[in-house]
């Protein structure tokens, strides 16, 4: 599909036949649809849904020069959604799956004004905001301090890109959801604190769950324990998929 501003996105689409359920996905930081979702999209399609695999903007085969955080990509992803509403059909139920940048963008999503096909989503080890994942990493990983660094970086970022870093604040924009929302989080991630997702989960006001998966470290959650996590997705967001 082509975006607002003019990029090419890419997305793998898995078909399920005979369905109406999707799961569109989105990946982390640095990576790729087909990387993040590799366990996952097995998991999705035996249980009867569609899937679709998005390479972010300026990830993958996306076009794109400067990363957006989920700012930016909130808009692809409803674009995305959009499409696949005309792929499977106005009948079709969509659910949003995403991990670390992957999941900002779609609890930002969320707080954006949805078509009715999109019933829940699910956010895995997601940051509250740009500025403060930023400032956490240069903190506990670089003992130094935000000031002046994240400043001028995010100068250069509005610059460039056109948005601004606390501009891609998940947790404002989660605060608008009107969908269920599966919030999960290793309580052993050093790149997006695990106090992070308190923060969202306090945040949201539609119906919701919290699950922390322990000793898991950034997007393991689903490796280190894959019966707790799909176990959340089946007893949480299944039922949510399957009502009429």
């Amino acid at each position: 599909i082509t975006s607002a501003d003019g990029l090419k996105l890419h997305a793998t689409f898995f078909p399920c036949e005979g369905s109406k359920k999707i799961a569109i996905c989105f990946h982390g930081y640095t990576s790729e649809g087909m990387n993040d979702y590799s366990t996952l999209a097995l998991f999705y399609l035996n249980n009867g849904y569609n899937l679709l695999l998005v390479d972010e903007r300026a990830h993958g085969q996306s076009e794109g020069k400067y990363i957006g955080f989920g700012c930016l990509d909130r808009y692809d992803a409803k674009l995305w959604i959009e499409e696949m509403i005309q792929k499977l059909g106005e009948d079709c139920k969509i659910v949003l799956h995403g991990d670390s940048m992957g999941g900002a963008t779609v609890l930002m999503t969320t707080g954006l004004e949805l078509p009715p096909q999109v019933k829940a989503a699910i956010s895995d080890c997601a940051f509250t905001s740009a500025w403060e994942v930023f400032s956490s990493v240069l903190k506990n990983m670089y003992h130094l301090p935000a000031f002046p660094i994240l400043p001028l970086a995010n100068r250069m970022v509005k610059k460039n890109a056109g948005y601004e870093l606390d501009e891609c604040n998940a947790r404002e924009e989660v605060a608008k959801a009107t969908i269920p929302i599966l919030f999960m989080h290793g309580d052993a991630d050093t790149f997006v604190p695990c106090s992070m997702v308190h923060e969202l989960y306090d945040a949201c006001k539609t119906e919701k769950k919290l699950v922390i998966i322990e000793g898991a470290g950034h997007v393991e959650s689903c490796y280190r324990d894959a019966k707790l996590y799909e176990g959340a997705i089946e007893s949480f967001i299944f039922p949510i998929m399957d009502q009429s």
